[in-house]
């Protein structure tokens, strides 16, 4: 389904669901009270980089919490694909923005070391690293959803079931937020848990 923007060019967008495969990079926290609108409790925040074999190739950021069940909600996020932004939200209502992002990774034998950054017109929004052994891990097989409520008042609220299979194992992880950022209040969060999903196969949608 195409979308016509507000200067009346086109982003087209993949059809759902969308057979996604790349890397993810996921850290949870927990936020011992609520800041601003942020309840207090579990958020989870990922890198993920989609590549080659995956009908949109991009990178992104995002922040979900968990809302019962396997499902989640996406409270943000960010893109560097104008067609995944729109396709998110008009598929989903998960509310892409757009953003840069760099990536470095290198590799030692089985061990990998990835640093991540993302930030909007030079704006730093976070910035992480992850060292893992993933790659070496079994291939599982996993399950979840998301639930998201409507972008604007009387609008439809969207929902997407994820499965797929990956390469999960426990990773070492260092994030840091900018302060005055979009992510900011994620700095008074303790992480909890980190790991890696190395070489995931997904369907979205």
């Amino acid at each position: 389904m195409p979308h016509l923007s507000e200067n009346e060019g086109i982003v087209a967008y993949p059809a759902a669901p969308w057979p996604l495969v790349g890397q993810l990079f996921l850290t949870v926290f927990r936020l011992p009270e609520p800041v601003g609108d942020r309840p207090a409790g579990i958020h989870g925040a990922a890198f993920v980089s989609y590549e080659e074999g995956s009908p949109l190739t991009y990178s992104e950021l995002l922040v979900a919490r968990p809302v019962g069940g396997s499902a989640v909600e996406i409270e943000q996020i960010w893109v560097d694909s104008p067609a995944s932004m729109t396709g998110g939200r008009e598929l989903w209502a998960i509310p892409k923005e757009l953003c840069d992002f760099t990536l470095d990774s290198s590799r030692t034998g089985p061990l990998s070391r990835t640093e991540w950054s993302a930030g909007v017109e030079r704006r730093p929004i976070a910035h992480a690293r992850f060292t893992d052994i993933s790659r070496a891990g079994v291939r599982l097989p996993f399950r979840g959803g998301v639930r998201q409520p409507s972008l604007e008042p009387g609008g439809p609220e969207g929902s997407a079931t994820m499965r797929g299979t990956s390469r999960t194992l426990p990773c070492r992880a260092r994030w840091d937020f900018a302060p005055d950022g979009p992510l900011g209040w994620l700095a008074r969060a303790r992480p909890l848990a980190s790991v890696r999903m190395a070489d995931f196969r997904m369907s979205f949608g």
